[in-house]
């Protein structure tokens, strides 16, 4: 590599359309890796990189110390539970997110899983193949008309679920100490500072929070019994939020009607994981945000972070830590 050329990282599985955008760049040089790749062999190429677009592929410490010429890392998506941001912070690295690149996506996702749960989806599906007409009087679906909801978390996502579940008549309760209440308010829905006092309220929980350490185990044992037993869980933001050996308790024990799991703590998740036996649960490969036209949305916006840290015009409003451009 020419060395007044800048080495970018993306990784092949990102959509195409990101990569085309680099194709009049005479002063970036884009290198593939896979989303398998070892540590080691990302580490070596970070050697000589001034960026990197990330999937799955952790950054921490050790790429860290890897990396001396590294200015800018973009995650092709929002969560970054896989990067150590105050490290960047420290080398005055940003980490720039696709914004609402995929909040679509998830928040159909979500949708789509409360539904689903709530119309028995799999149940009839099945009844029908298997000849078993007349057992639908037996588990009768339930609507979602006048139940109640309550989203955790009130960013890209949340909203936008919020807005759909207002459209389906509704009741929004929004549990986010970090959003003004008036703001909550004034999307029609309902703020809740006591997250012990609304799970009993609610048919439907559906969780659009990051996963920090304040966050991990958030749904564990004694919040869960909380919750109706005729109530629905769905997760469609990270594993770990829920202690999923707790969540596979409740549902055995009929003291949950269901989850909607679209992420795990370990993934991909291992075909014996007790949640997977159960019939109560639909689960999904961790594919919420990813989508035809979200896949675009994602490259797309991950090479223009990248691109307007490296031309030194940052889209502040998709970094992490805006304050390393202070």
């Amino acid at each position: 590599m020419s060395t007044n050329r800048k080495k970018l990282l993306l990784p092949d599985s990102m959509g195409r359309i990101g990569w085309d955008l680099l194709k009049d760049r005479d002063d970036i040089e884009p290198v593939g890796f896979p989303n398998t790749i070892g540590p080691d062999a990302f580490r070596a190429l970070l050697e000589d990189a001034s960026g990197a677009a990330l999937g799955v592929t952790p950054f921490k410490e050790p790429e860290l110390a890897a990396a001396p010429r590294i200015q800018v890392l973009a995650r092709i998506g929002v969560g970054y539970d896989a990067v150590d941001v105050p490290a960047l912070t420290r080398r005055k690295i940003p980490l720039m997110v696709a914004g609402t690149a995929n909040s679509v996506a998830v928040a159909e996702e979500a949708m789509y899983l409360m539904t689903t749960l709530a119309k028995k989806g799999p149940l009839m599906n099945a009844l029908v193949r298997e000849g078993r007409w007349w057992d639908k009087l037996k588990n009768l679906p339930m609507e979602m008309f006048e139940k109640t909801v309550l989203i955790i978390g009130f960013g890209r996502i949340g909203t936008r679920v919020a807005k759909r579940c207002l459209g389906m008549e509704m009741q929004v309760l929004v549990y986010d100490p970090y959003i003004a209440a008036e703001k909550i308010r004034a999307a029609g829905c309902e703020p809740i500072s006591d997250l012990e006092a609304a799970l009993p309220r609610a048919d439907f929980v559906t969780i659009h929070c990051p996963k920090t350490p304040e966050t991990v185990a958030m749904f564990n044992a004694a919040r869960l019994a909380r919750m109706k037993p005729t109530a629905y869980l769905v997760n469609t933001a990270r594993g770990g939020i829920i202690d999923e050996r707790a969540l596979q308790a409740v549902l055995s024990e009929g003291k949950l009607a269901g989850a909607g799991i679209d992420v795990f703590e370990k993934e991909p998740a291992p075909l014996d994981h007790p949640l997977l036996k159960l019939p109560n649960v639909q689960v999904s490969p961790h594919v919420a945000g990813v989508t035809r036209e979200s896949v675009d949305r994602m490259a797309t916006t991950a090479v223009r972070n990248l691109l307007s840290v490296l031309d030194g015009t940052p889209n502040r409003e998709n970094a992490i830590n805006p304050e390393v451009f202070d």
